[in-house]
């Protein structure tokens, strides 16, 4: 069984996120193509960060700057609020305001974007139009929503735990499936009989040390994401339980209570119990 001790259920305050220093920073693109989120653009020189929505704070993009511009701060957890990216996009310029925009309808957010268009017509800012596709080539993809094809349940994408945004648009409110990384492929019917529906969050606990992380994902979307319920899918071995024991912790540690089913796969792909916990 995996401790978890009340330290860190105390740090889950504290959001990891990406903070570019603008000096520094010589506009060479490097870190670009590292972040998979499509958070990070070159506006006017410079690297921007358009959205925190999406930005992980897994820093990839840290080792592909040769200036060092760019390192990891941690910041008080609160929910979203654009508003106050708002502030830091407005002062960045045009340019970077219409690449937020252009962001968030592009990520299917179409609530905060008619939030930043009414903070832009209040300030007497004009409102850029805006042209946008999705798939487009600059790196957002990978967390935009997709649906693959009509026999798929899958209807969003990132799918692992360390690389979801808890804030995105298809968590909301969703009934959430936490899933093993073996149950899909030990589970024949899992698409049809346990995904159709649902938003999806795969993990690891015995390859991941990092414990911490998937709680601070799982306290999110109970609180900010306000998920409706959490069923835990885990496969029979006994490493597998740990999965279970974080997300019950991290659930206990929100503000809001949901309900938490747990369903146990065989290695044969039988169902070996399922019951509320």
């Amino acid at each position: 069984m995996i401790a978890l001790d009340q330290g860190i259920l105390n740090r889950m305050v504290k959001r990891k996120i990406i903070k570019i220093d603008e000096e520094k920073c010589n506009g060479c693109a490097r870190c670009i193509p590292n972040c998979p989120e499509g958070a990070l653009q070159i506006i006017d020189g410079k690297a921007r960060l358009i959205s925190d929505l999406f930005c992980d704070g897994l820093g990839a993009c840290i080792g592909h700057c040769p200036e060092g511009a760019i390192e990891i701060e941690e910041r008080e957890t609160e929910p979203y609020n654009e508003a106050r990216v708002m502030e830091n996009i407005i002062k960045a310029g045009p340019n970077t305001i219409k690449a937020h925009l252009k962001h968030l309808k592009e990520h299917g957010e179409e609530e905060y974007y008619n939030q930043a268009v009414s903070i832009l017509k209040e300030k007497k800012i004009k409102v850029p139009e805006v042209d946008h596709q999705h798939g487009h080539s600059g790196g957002c993809p990978g967390a935009k929503v997709i649906d693959f094809s009509k026999s798929s349940g899958l209807r969003q994408w990132p799918i692992q735990l360390r690389l979801i945004s808890s804030l995105a648009s298809y968590f909301r409110g969703a009934d959430v499936i936490l899933a093993a990384d073996c149950v899909a492929y030990a589970l024949g019917d899992f698409h049809k009989d346990y995904l159709k529906g649902k938003s999806l969050a795969i993990a690891c606990p015995k390859l991941d040390d990092d414990k911490e992380i998937y709680i601070e994902k799982i306290t999110s979307l109970v609180d900010d994401a306000k998920i409706n319920t959490l069923t835990v899918m885990i496969m029979q071995v006994p490493c597998c339980s740990g999965l279970l024991q974080i997300a019950k912790a991290a659930a206990a540690a929100g503000k809001r209570k949901i309900p938490i089913k747990a369903i146990v796969v065989s290695l044969k792909g039988d169902i070996l119990s399922e019951e509320w916990v």
